[in-house]
This record gives structure tokens, sequence and C-alpha cells, in this order.
């Protein structure tokens, strides 16, 4: 007999919350408003009911938290250094694993990082708020 332990739905929440800061923090450093667009469209990083069963023990749920939080560690490192595509492309097959769409590979953020100007992106956080 074995025992397994339920993902909690505070874990399902971070793994959103992850997904939400790559959306508004990652992709706007690489890539155009019109190309983060496309990646909604694709459902890149798309968690539904169905995605959230396949990760829905405790370790399951730990592995992809951790594979979206290396992936964010490796793409913030300024600058973005060659010797982690290895590590990087381990945790996208990862995630690939656990059925979440990330079709993406190292060298496509290291070249869009030298294409992309630093124009403001609708995706990113506001860095402030007005309030009424």
């Amino acid at each position: 007999m074995k025992i397994v332990f339920a993902s909690t739905p505070s874990q399902e929440q971070e793994i959103c919350e992850l997904v939400r800061y790559i959306y508004s923090n990652i992709f706007p450093l690489y890539f155009t408003d019109e190309e983060i667009f496309q990646f909604e469209q694709l459902k890149v990083l798309h968690t539904s009911g169905k995605h959230v069963e396949d990760f829905s023990t405790l370790k399951d749920a730990f592995q992809v938290m951790t594979s979206i939080q290396t992936i964010i560690s490796i793409l913030e490192a300024s600058p973005l250094d060659e010797q982690y595509a290895a590590l990087f492309d381990k945790n996208v097959a990862n995630l690939q694993d656990f059925g979440l769409f990330f079709p993406f590979e190292f060298e496509q953020f290291y070249e869009a990082k030298s294409l992309k100007n630093t124009i403001l992106s609708i995706y990113t956080k506001a860095d402030n708020e007005l309030l009424i």
C-alpha cells in the first residue's frame, strides 16, 4: 500500500500566480505584445482542470512549481547566460511531461533578448496604481 498526498489548493494557486508572473514580468522582456497575445491564444502554460489533475499529488505540484521558478530565475538573469541552457531545457521538458504547453527553447529567449527594444508593454504590471 502506498500513501500519496494530494496537492493543496494553495499550491495550485501558486502555480497560477507563477504563470501570471511569466506573462507580466518575463515575456515582456523578450517578446512584443502581439507575440504575447498569440501565446495566450495558443494557451502557453495554460492550467485547466485537466492539467491540475496531471499534477494532483503533492510531489507533482512541487515539481511543476520548481520547474517554473527555475525557468523564471534563468530568464531574469542579466545577462542571459548560455551555461543554463541545458537546465532550462530540462525544466521545459518537465513542464511538458505534466501537460503544460511551453513551446520554447533557450535559444529563442537568447535571440529575442537581443532583438527586443525596451518599449512598455500592456502585459507588464503597473509600477504604481492610482487610488480613488
